[in-house]
């Protein structure tokens, strides 16, 4: 059972996400915040597996909720159009992916499926804004642990960038799925990163990987 944690100002929200949740067999809501600090509060004494987490919220909005948070529970941040400059210190903050609130019912549920299973999710219109982002960034030094890894690992980190998951990783680099879960555990050792979305960010400050 995938425990849930919805965070949103709005308490219509709020009560649709618990509908659609609660509807699941799989997943439960165990508490409802509707600001940054419940939500902290109630991810401490909760033990959410996910927190659906909105950005703009009173008290403390939901990325200095996602930094407290974040390393103690997935965050998957639900944000709209106007609310995507945030999505890169979010992804900082250890956010662990990203949603737009208009997203299909069941693209939610899959979303909330995927971050609890320890992958990083990002729609494609929020990456966009990502990467748009990622350009916009000053230069930063050289990331440490990077001249450490092999050719494989710089490998399977660029892809990870991009977005595979690793089921696609293992299918495009011919390894088994154990394989691709050795590698990711490297990567996340050898250079200090918490999960994914910190690979991704990795990545791309390294200059790994850059922007099309």
């Amino acid at each position: 059972m995938i425990r849930v944690l919805v965070a949103d100002d709005q308490a219509l929200l709020r009560g649709s996400f618990r509908l659609l949740i609660d509807s699941e067999d799989d997943l439960v809501v165990v508490g409802e915040a509707a600001d940054g600090r419940q939500a902290v509060t109630l991810a401490r004494t909760r033990s959410p597996d996910v927190v659906l987490m909105d950005v703009r919220m009173p008290e403390m909005d939901g990325i200095a909720a996602t930094e407290q948070i974040a390393g103690q529970t997935r965050v998957l941040i639900l944000t709209t159009f106007d609310l995507d400059e945030y999505v890169y210190s979010a992804l900082r903050a250890g956010a662990s992916g990203f949603m737009l609130k208009d997203a299909p019912p069941d693209d939610l549920l899959r979303a909330i499926r995927v971050v609890a299973s320890g992958e990083t999710l990002l729609a494609p219109s929020v990456t966009t804004r990502l990467i748009a982002e990622f350009v916009r960034q000053p230069a930063r030094p050289v990331l440490q642990g990077l001249d450490t890894l092999t050719d494989r690992e710089r490998e399977v980190l660029t892809l990870v960038a991009h977005g595979l998951s690793n089921a696609e990783l293992g299918d495009r680099l011919r390894l088994s799925p154990g394989t691709v879960k050795t590698h990711i555990g490297r990567l996340l050792a050898k250079l200090r990163a918490r999960d994914r979305a910190q690979l991704v960010i990795a990545a791309y400050e390294s200059g790994l990987v850059t922007p099309r």
